[in-house]
């Protein structure tokens, strides 16, 4: 029998990037792309590579292009990671596995290194593969916690838990990481939005953006992590948005979302270099009356469009700039 599993690309609709920093935000699940793993019983445990974990290229242009878009190691990586850390927390758990073996292989349509979380949905996906197979059920809330270390952990990559929360649960969901709440339980407070209070949002993205999410945080996660006030301010304030879009969509309120979300990445402006090619993707944006913020670590847009007058303007505006619009799928 072949197991199937899928996890979906994400979209920070607001909180965005206080998640790393005990912040809170507000997700959506964007089921426009996705990772799926495959996964059956085998004599022997085997990966199996992608185009893009190969080692053969047309030309030192193929190499070049290659790593810009997809970067040094493709997903095997991420498959051997996850496999680890799902039978360490076996063992902690006196889970006893089964001794049988299996064929993995990924596939992902998620667009690459343009902050939609790519990554963390091909071990998500995996997990899910890994808890059918073996049969051990690993309760939601600690799901994300599980695929975070995953990367962090095993290969070194800067990550939050706000990108293994929306993909484990899906739809759109509230976190709260509270610092105590992290600690003492290991996880934050997560609640699902129904979908039906969002406003009309739209996705645009950049594949000529290569951004690796990892190196973008880093200088800010230095500054935080030695005290500096205006960074530890600003994040503060980034969380308090996703804070008052929470209170706005559960009243019924989503046109409020539109400033907030302005709001939003106008802060994120105070403390991060954002390069004039992703600053002109939002600028666009707003020059149709759309609100716009990064939906991720750059390369990704996300904001609320009034009409379909709007909407094309939008697909003809930042056409321009090689971004493709779309309407996220949210269920």
């Amino acid at each position: 029998m072949i197991i199937e599993t899928r996890a979906y690309a994400r979209a920070g609709l607001l909180g965005n990037p206080s998640d790393g920093f005990f912040g809170k935000t507000i997700s959506i699940s964007v089921r426009n792309f996705g990772a799926s793993i495959s996964l059956y019983e085998s004599p022997e445990l085997h990966i199996e590579p992608e185009p893009q974990d190969g080692s053969t290229f047309r030309s030192i242009f193929h190499l070049r292009d290659s790593v810009s878009m997809l970067g040094y190691n493709g997903g095997i990586p991420l498959i051997k990671a996850g496999i680890k850390k799902f039978a360490d927390f076996c063992e902690v758990n006196n889970i006893k596995l089964p001794n049988r073996n299996f064929t993995v292989r990924y596939r992902s349509s998620i667009p690459r290194q343009v902050g939609m979380s790519g990554s963390s949905a091909i071990v998500v996906a995996l997990f899910r593969a890994l808890m059918q197979f073996y049969k051990v059920q690993i309760p939601i809330e600690i799901l994300p916690q599980l695929v975070m270390v995953s990367e962090t952990e095993e290969l070194g990559i800067a990550a939050g838990l706000q990108d293994r929360v929306i993909q484990c649960y899906e739809g759109c969901v509230y976190m709260d990481f509270d610092k105590s709440l992290i600690e003492n339980q290991g996880y934050g407070l997560y609640e699902r939005i129904n979908p039906a209070l969002l406003p009309k949002l739209y996705v645009a993205y950049n594949t000529n953006l290569s951004k690796v999410s990892g190196k973008v945080h880093s200088d800010v996660r230095t500054r935080f992590d030695r005290g500096e006030k205006e960074v530890i301010d600003v994040l503060g304030q980034i969380g308090q948005k996703a804070k008052e879009g929470y209170t706005a969509l559960l009243e019924e309120r989503p046109d409020d979302l539109h400033e907030l979300m302005n709001q939003n990445f106008d802060l994120r402006c105070k403390i991060y270099n954002v390069p004039d090619s992703n600053k002109r993707l939002i600028h666009e944006a707003r020059s149709c009356g759309a609100s716009a913020k990064f939906a991720g670590s750059g390369g990704t847009i996300i904001g609320i469009y009034k009409d379909d007058d709007m909407l094309n303007q939008l697909f003809v505006k930042l056409k321009k700039h090689n971004a493709r619009v779309i309407k996220p799928f949210v269920v």
